[in-house]
């Protein structure tokens, strides 16, 4: 990779660096988290487990909390490991698929 001397850069030009930085370390936690969820599923399926039987997911949860909030509504078409429940910050997979024309039903479960 080419090394960029910073030093020369313009204010315009390090805040665009910055901006494409951040977008690339963004991507890239999403492809590292995708690819420890899958070898976490292949581990445990090897094993004869589930991740939801190693994990669970209903726990924590008190009298008069809504159930349904930690049940994923969407999957990665690409990873279905990859999962988003519909609620909060929606994850990059979803945002570039959205940008790219695609519409939020098609990725439901």
């Amino acid at each position: 990779m080419a090394a960029v001397n910073v030093d020369k850069l313009s204010l315009k030009e390090l805040i665009d660096l910055d901006g494409k930085v951040k977008k690339a370390l963004a991507l890239a936690r999403d492809r590292e988290r995708t690819e420890i969820k899958k070898r976490v599923a292949d581990l445990a399926e090897t094993h004869g487990f589930s991740v939801a039987e190693l994990f669970g997911g209903a726990r924590g949860r008190g009298p008069g909390k809504n159930k349904s909030v930690g049940v994923a509504k969407y999957a990665n078409p690409e990873n279905k490991l990859d999962t988003w429940t519909g609620r909060g910050r929606k994850p990059n997979w979803v945002v570039e698929r959205l940008r790219k024309g695609a519409k939020l039903a098609d990725f439901e479960i």
